[in-house]
């Protein structure tokens, strides 16, 4: 024969002391993230509606002149087309960078000169205190790597 057997019948006991459940809700959580988002308004809005002051130029201005100055693959210069011994260039250099119209230099060097030329000619751009140069005519170089 077969026993059967009865079902276990847990008894529940009262919570004893510090152990007895919390019948709120925890609202710290939802604290902490009110306090993140507040901090986070505080600092998002004033960025949004702050102003930079911008001292542009009038748009009425002509466009600055542009001197272009060439190196060929001998190492031999141009300025504007007109060729320029090298040591006529720290002089054109300085007289450009005194222009109060404050021209572009535009730099267009060979494929084939040496870098050392193209190297020292940059210094002495750098020494000469142009700011405003740009280098041209590179899109030949575009697929070089």
């Amino acid at each position: 024969m077969t026993e059967v057997r009865r079902p276990i019948r847990m008894r529940w006991l009262p919570p004893r002391g510090d152990f007895a459940p919390i019948a709120t809700i925890n609202t710290t959580p939802l604290i902490d993230v009110m306090l993140v988002l507040l901090i986070m308004f505080i600092i998002v809005i004033p960025v949004a509606s702050h102003k930079v002051p911008l001292d542009l130029p009038p748009t009425d201005r002509a466009p600055p002149p542009v001197h272009r100055l060439d190196i060929a693959a001998s190492g031999a210069l141009a300025w504007d087309g007109a060729p320029l011994p090298a040591a006529a260039l720290p002089a054109r250099l300085a007289a450009m960078a005194a222009d109060p119209d404050r021209p572009v230099l535009h730099l267009n060097a060979a494929a084939e000169a040496r870098y050392g030329e193209v190297d020292r000619i940059l210094a002495e751009i750098g020494r000469a205190r142009i700011s405003r140069m740009g280098l041209v005519d590179n899109r030949r170089f575009a697929r070089a790597f």
